[in-house]
């Protein structure tokens, strides 16, 4: 247990300095009269150091947690997007000994940070893996998928920042409007850890058994208002809220409710910070983009998915088809993981083939690298979170 609470410490710690490294790079970018200057800052210099010792605490409680386990962190929820914000952070830290840019720091942490928060509101005990995921294929598979996954992330951090840099937000157009989206769909994430850690503070608890998909009895506890009720549910805790709709065995109802929560959340969230600004909320991210290099942010933004690309074409088809083979006996099984890691190897596929062969460059680069972002989050919310399958492991 000294194992796992040091784990723990060293990611509250990564956490801070994480925060911290954002402050500076923001400085970077606000003091800088020009891409060049800022790249010299002394504000930059410190916010890389700070972050690179932020990455190194993440490492050691990735390799704390996994001695404190027995196996490697990456089973659940809270380990596979831990995981994914180290590893964001650690594509982040390549890239700016490559390019020199802090404004890709300003963006990208916060990401990371966001990740991290998120990763924090699921159960963080340690227990035993579960039969399924007794395989050496576990940290083949996984850690090459959230590699990949994680630098194509990156290729989004530039995008925003192109695009942040580029579309006039003084004026209604469709630009504005879906780079405002992606500011939605950040605070909804935000909403989540509001919301989760809300309910906890008042201890909320409903337990229910109900009808699994396998048609077994089984049991479950609710730490939101059940907005939505198991397959055959019933409530084994009196006084508590009953379910206002009751879901089939495919859908999994408790992360239903979260997500319905939170979405609710992030828009009150939104809402109330757009009466307190009274503009878009791009806008206050606008300033920090004006300096950046535009075509440094292209480049970025393309030769990210070059390399994130065939490292989650190897972690998330190649090497899952194998452990998948030898675990049930196929290659493929049309389950909702698998099918949606298809649509996201589709949709880079094709981002290079637009690219390549059709000159999709600049702007139209940089929306296409935040459209795969989401397809990314939409992943790994909403399908690991909502749709019960052969992959649900939360």
């Amino acid at each position: 247990m000294e194992l796992a609470s040091l784990s723990a410490n060293l990611l509250l710690v990564s956490f801070i300095a994480y925060l911290v490294a954002t402050l500076f790079f923001g400085g970077a970018v606000k003091k800088a009269s020009s891409e060049t200057t800022y790249k010299k800052s002394h504000w930059g210099l410190i916010g890389i150091i700070i972050t690179v010792i932020g990455f190194l605490t993440n490492v050691g409680y990735f390799i704390t947690r996994w001695m404190a386990s027995g196996h490697i962190p990456l089973s659940n929820m809270f380990e596979f997007t831990a995981a994914f914000g180290m590893m964001l952070v650690g594509a982040f830290i390549l890239l700016f000994y490559l390019y020199r840019t802090p404004s890709l720091g300003l963006f990208a942490l916060p990401i990371a940070i966001i990740m991290i928060s998120y990763a924090s509101m699921f159960p963080k005990e340690i227990t035993p893996l579960i039969p399924a995921l007794k395989s050496h294929w576990l940290a083949i598979h996984v850690i090459t998928t959230v590699i990949g996954e994680a630098i194509l992330v990156i290729s989004a951090v530039a995008g925003l920042v192109y695009l942040l840099k580029h579309v006039d937000l003084t004026k209604p157009s469709k630009q504005r409007f879906w780079l405002e989206a992606v500011m939605v769909a950040l605070i909804l994430v935000v909403g989540f850890v509001v919301s989760s850690t809300t309910f906890k503070l008042t201890g909320y608890e409903a337990h229910f058994t109900y009808v699994d998909k396998n048609e077994k009895p089984a049991k479950i506890e609710y730490n939101y208002p059940p907005l939505f009720g198991m397959n055959g549910y019933e409530a084994q805790t009196e006084g508590v809220m009953e379910p206002v709709f009751e879901m089939p065995a495919i859908v999994n109802a408790k992360t239903l409710t979260t997500f319905v929560w939170s979405v609710a959340t992030g828009i009150v969230l939104y809402i109330l910070l757009r009466l307190i600004i009274r503009r878009p909320v791009a806008t206050l991210l606008q300033p920090f983009a004006k300096k950046a290099n535009s075509q440094l942010m292209d480049e970025i933004g393309y030769r990210s998915v070059l390399i994130g690309f065939p490292v989650f074409t190897l972690g998330a088809l190649i090497f899952a088809m194998i452990w998948a083979h030898e675990a049930w006996s196929r290659f493929w099984g049309w389950d909702p993981k698998e099918v949606w890691a298809l649509i996201t190897w589709l949709f880079y596929a094709a981002f290079l083939h637009l690219r390549l062969s059709k000159g999709w460059e600049g702007e139209k680069s940089a929306w296409l690298a935040v459209i795969g972002f989401i397809i990314i989050m939409f992943n790994l919310i909403a399908v690991n979170l909502i749709i019960a399958g052969l992959h649900s492991y939360a």
